[in-house]
């Protein structure tokens, strides 16, 4: 383009048609590796309209128009609503087309069921982030309600099967699919949810009368929310529905929608409850168990959306560099530059290795070993790859420069999606001493993760350092040393995964860059070669 003043030159173009799945070649071998590969076609297909321009706007435009509160309708009668832009909706269309929300309860005998729902909620989160919180917390609902709902809502499970997506305010029972929130934190207690002060009566029937409110309602639109109560036998868990089955409105009050860092295409509110009607989930007194079902799900999916907001950064950065000219040659041809990009891509290489070893994991949770795996490794990847979100964002901005700073990147918006993850489901704090309750409390756990470790031993000496070192730790392990001993825990995890899978000039790079303590590692050009390879699907 000219201009009288000068001509536009040397602007690279922004990437919006490529194929999400087959430009991630680590990915790609994940899902085979873990009993998915039938899935690969279809992933294939998601990938590729996820990754077109228009599919990109629409996350755009989502978080450019946010959700508004309706409290009440033109005639002053309490209304209680929320309003999305049509981009939200025909996200959400596509999540639950893919069955994002529900795909391992679906195909629970098939295996790789859990692998294939985490590949496609990677793909998405690359799209948009938000649309992503209504859809974790109904896959973390449904197997628990598909075994305890109230019998007076058991025609709901129908619509919980379903691969459609329903906004009408109807009866769940009415409905085409169903949307399941949470509400767990109060104002005085935050994740300290044994403060909780919300009352909850019996009434003759079985029902309970809720009073009192919440601090964070997630996705106040939901057709039912999962909500924390003191009841006389202590704190429950109960099936809060929006609707009656009459269709008459629930006594739940919207008082305002949270105007957030990021996260700003979902609706998250406060709300207060006059006597709205609940149903317990499980017995009395025992509502933090039935939320602990949810919780590890939700972890997971809090690890592997921030994953996916990673993964986007380093595509945008690595396009930009193949197309940028700067000093005489091409951005990526520069040495240092090489060197941040090859080491962006090494850190998501090991990444996509352990969350879909996890998937695996939680896929397979009937096995006890299997679960005790996932117990151990969720709340630690959510801590370390969340926690890893934010500076690596930022990393991939300063490879765009100015422009990856301005709204018109998508860099701004994926910058501030990623502290949400740290915080949602238990900071990091809180994934700490989760970390170290499994270690203390179920000692099978650290001889799982010597077994993990003996697999791989002898393969490479900064592995086999972070180990005895861990060991030591663990002979006195103290609150105070929680984050330590959580980090290691999850490059170990990491670490096997890659001694056992990667190619040996990338394992070996990953532990030098991850695990030696001295710093300064420099990747060599083969190592730079392949990882930038792999995370491009080959094509430059």
């Amino acid at each position: 383009m000219r201009w009288q003043t000068h001509t536009v030159f040397n602007q690279p173009a922004p990437l919006n048609n490529s194929n999400l799945f087959l430009s991630d070649i680590a990915l790609c071998e994940a899902v085979a590796r873990h009993d998915a590969g039938w899935d690969s076609d279809l992933l294939a297909s998601i990938g590729q309209q996820l990754g077109t321009a228009e599919s990109l706007e629409l996350g755009r435009l989502a978080n450019e128009h946010p959700p508004e509160l309706l409290r009440y309708d033109p005639q002053g009668q309490r209304q209680d609503d929320v309003r999305f832009h049509p981009a939200w909706h025909l996200l959400m269309q596509g999540l639950c087309a893919n069955r994002v929300h529900n795909l391992p309860w679906e195909e629970e005998a098939r295996n790789g069921a859990f692998v294939a729902r985490a590949a496609r909620f990677m793909l998405h989160a690359q799209v948009e982030a938000g649309t992503l919180c209504p859809i974790t917390m109904t896959f973390a609902a449904t197997p628990l309600l598909l075994k305890t709902l109230p019998p007076l809502f058991s025609d709901w499970r129908t619509p919980l099967n379903s691969d459609r997506y329903d906004p009408h305010q109807q009866p769940g029972a009415m409905k085409r699919g169903l949307l399941i929130g949470m509400g767990m934190t109060e104002k005085q207690g935050g994740s300290d949810v044994l403060s909780n002060s919300t009352r909850a009566a019996r009434l003759a029937d079985g029902s309970y009368q809720l009073t009192g409110h919440k601090w964070f309602y997630s996705v106040p639109q939901s057709d039912a929310h999962l909500v924390l109560a003191q009841a006389d036998g202590g704190l429950t868990c109960f099936f809060v529905p929006r609707l009656l089955p009459d269709g008459t409105r629930n006594a739940i009050r919207l008082e305002r929608l949270k105007d957030k860092l990021g996260n700003r295409a979902n609706a998250s509110s406060e709300v207060e409850f006059d006597q709205a009607l609940g149903w317990p989930i499980g017995e009395e007194g025992d509502g933090i168990r039935q939320i602990l079902k949810m919780g590890g799900l939700t972890r997971f999916d809090c690890a592997l959306g921030s994953h996916g907001l990673m993964r986007r950064a380093l595509s945008v950065a690595v396009y930009h560099a193949y197309q940028r000219q700067a000093f005489g040659h091409n951005l990526v041809d520069l040495p240092l530059m090489r060197q941040v990009l090859g080491k962006m891509a090494l850190q998501l290489e090991g990444q996509t290795a352990l969350l879909f070893r996890l998937a695996s994991a939680w896929g397979q949770s009937r096995s006890p070993q299997e679960a005790l795996w996932a117990r151990l490794f969720t709340p630690a990847a959510k801590f370390a790859i969340c926690k890893a979100g934010i500076p690596f964002v930022a990393e991939a901005m300063e490879v765009l420069g100015g422009i990856g700073y301005c709204e018109e990147s998508e860099l701004p918006r994926l910058f501030r999606e990623m502290p949400v993850n740290s915080i949602w489901e238990g900071s990091g704090n809180i994934m700490c001493l989760d970390v170290l309750r499994v270690l203390m409390k179920q000692p099978d756990a650290v001889s799982l993760l010597a077994a993990e470790c003996a697999e791989v031993k002898g393969l490479d000496r900064h592995f086999d350092r972070q180990w005895r070192q861990l060991q030591q730790r663990l002979r006195k392990p103290s609150e105070a040393m929680g984050r330590e001993i959580t980090g290691q825990v999850y490059l170990l995890g990491v670490g096997a995964q890659m001694l056992r899978y990667a190619s040996p000039p990338l394992a070996q790079a990953w532990c030098q860059m991850m695990l030696d303590s001295r710093g300064g590692v420099l990747l060599n050009e083969q190592v730079i070669n392949e990882v930038l390879s792999r995370a491009t699907g080959g094509v430059r």
